[in-house]
């Protein structure tokens, strides 16, 4: 398989997902999330996670909006955690395969490209 890269996947659109579709080995995951600094894969290679510290709670919820945009845009929707006010964090999983698909680095990489005010 290629090594993807974020450019190419920021162009993309997520696909469905059918009962057939297979997740991700954790290999193809380990490839994908090597091309996402700053976003950790999970040890089973079933998900992948970012947290953000933001700079106030209404930093946080209005980056909370963009990424709600992202995710109703491409049909694929994150969980989201907010804590402490302003600790944002993101996990990204394709639930209807139990395991990562390229949705999750697709979202994941347009929320990079999402605008944000981090805690200086």
């Amino acid at each position: 398989m290629a090594m993807p890269n974020v450019k190419g996947l920021t162009t993309k659109k997520c696909q469905p997902c059918g009962k057939n579709t297979a997740p991700f080995s954790l290999g193809q995951a380990r490839e994908y999330s090597a091309q996402l600094p700053g976003w950790d894969l999970a040890g089973d290679g079933k998900s992948i996670s970012r947290q953000y510290a933001m700079k106030d709670f209404l930093a946080a919820v209005q980056f909370i909006d963009k990424i709600a945009a992202v995710a109703e845009s491409e049909d694929h929707h994150p969980d989201l955690h907010l804590t402490d006010y302003r600790k944002l964090h993101i996990e990204l999983a394709t639930h209807s395969i139990g395991g990562l698909s390229e949705n999750d680095f697709i979202v994941a990489a347009k929320i990079e490209q999402l605008p944000k005010e981090l805690k200086k």
